[in-house]
């Protein structure tokens, strides 16, 4: 009678062992609709934004002579930060902000040469009066942008060969999905790759030295409108 009120240890432990292998499976289905759901909202948060490729840079060259000067005179403009990241993340507020940029100072500015509007064939400046060439409008876009919070070491300034063979400047925006294009030639914002451009040179990551794109001689100046 003793053995029929005893404890069946045998039983006790398989009981025990079936418990703990359901908590793991119930743990691990946890775990993965877990990582479902954030692999998710993170497809929802990218959906919609545009990707290209990365256009890496060469060797270190020098800058424009008129980069140069302009730095000189605007030196809050210039400063690089070693703490910012060199890639901005691509999302849809940051990808709505750049386009916005883009729209508001390719309306605003009037263009005019360097020639007409300082008597240089090449001077880099922002635009305060209203009025400049390529390069100006990029400045003010960069400057704009990095008070909406981009960091400066992840927009570049960029000097191309157009397809009238002239030299013109560009803004970069380093991307985590690739580097696209600011133009005053068009309110659209290009992947690099994109456009018709020969790409030239652009601001290194410490913004004092620049770096080459591919060994293209570059122009004098970048006085295109």
């Amino acid at each position: 009678m003793r053995q029929a009120f005893g404890v069946d240890h045998t039983r006790s432990s398989w009981v025990g062992l079936r418990f703990a292998a359901l908590l793991v499976i119930v743990a691990a289905s946890l775990i993965g609709a877990g990582s479902a759901s954030d692999a998710k909202g993170r497809e929802q948060k990218t959906a919609g934004l545009p990707s290209t490729d990365e256009l890496p840079g060469f060797q270190p060259t020098t800058p424009l002579w008129a980069w140069a000067d302009f730095c000189n005179r605007h030196r809050s403009e210039c400063a690089s930060d070693a703490a910012e990241p060199s890639v901005v993340r691509l999302t849809k507020a940051t990808w709505d902000a750049i386009n916005a940029v883009n729209r508001h100072v390719n309306a605003t500015i009037k263009p005019l040469s360097d020639q007409d509007h300082w008597g240089m064939v090449d001077r880099w400046d922002l635009p305060e009066d209203g009025y400049g060439d390529c390069e100006d409008y990029q400045l003010l876009k960069r400057k704009m942008l990095a008070e909406k919070g981009l960091p400066r070491r992840a927009m570049r300034m960029t000097v191309v060969i157009d397809d009238k063979r002239e030299g013109h400047a560009v803004l970069m925006v380093r991307t985590d999905r690739g580097d696209f294009i600011l133009d005053n030639k068009t309110n659209f914002v290009l992947g690099w790759n994109q456009t018709s451009y020969t790409f030239v040179k652009r601001e290194g990551d410490d913004g004092a030295s620049w770096v080459s794109l591919g060994g293209v001689i570059p122009p004098f100046a970048t006085a295109n409108r």
